[in-house]
């Protein structure tokens, strides 16, 4: 139907004072606001075309990126044995059940430590772990680690007090947001 007809001219006036100049309300809201409170029984392709017609549409504007500071680069050492960094991964079995592994890494050389499997690692169980690789390897400076709740226990903490290690906690970041 041609904007020129009786018919289509009388839906495009009855549109334009529909929404009283309203232009920004967009399609949606301005074929809702037709539907649901003028009451005109048109669908909604009859309505977009006409919106369309008349210039009505608005220019999508691109997303606001939000500006944020990097986090500080890791520094690494200079000797073997001054930072391991240990962390967490999870799996899941067949059967449904899932299992954790404590993952130390010397962060020197990139060479893994340790590597402790179990469905349940409580903080005992890293203590235990970390001392017979400190029996192995010898005593670090500085353990890195995340806010887990294993970490932030006052047993690992008053451990790494008594052994006269120093616990460094990464920057948290939100899962599934990216750092640009």
């Amino acid at each position: 139907m041609e904007l020129g007809t009786s018919r289509c001219r009388e839906q495009s006036s009855c549109i334009s004072c529909g929404i009283n100049g309203a232009v920004t309300f967009g399609f949606g809201l301005c074929f809702l606001y037709l539907h649901n409170v003028k009451v005109f029984g048109w669908n909604h392709k009859r309505v977009y075309r006409i919106y369309c017609d008349l210039e009505l549409n608005l220019r999508i504007r691109p997303k606001k990126r939000l500006k944020r500071d990097k986090p500080d680069a890791l520094a690494v050492p200079g000797t073997a044995n001054h930072t391991w960094s240990m962390g967490f991964m999870a799996d899941q079995l067949a059967d449904g059940r899932s299992n954790r592994t404590l993952n130390v890494l010397d962060d020197f050389n990139r060479e893994g430590l340790g590597i402790e499997v179990g469905f349940s690692l409580p903080s005992e169980r890293v203590v235990r772990s970390l001392n017979r690789i400190i029996e192995w390897r010898g005593r670090p400076l500085i353990i890195r680690v995340d806010n887990g709740p294993e970490y932030i226990s006052g047993k690992l903490m008053e451990w790494a007090e008594r052994m006269g290690i120093h616990i460094q906690y990464i920057q948290y970041i939100q899962p599934g947001k990216r750092i640009s």
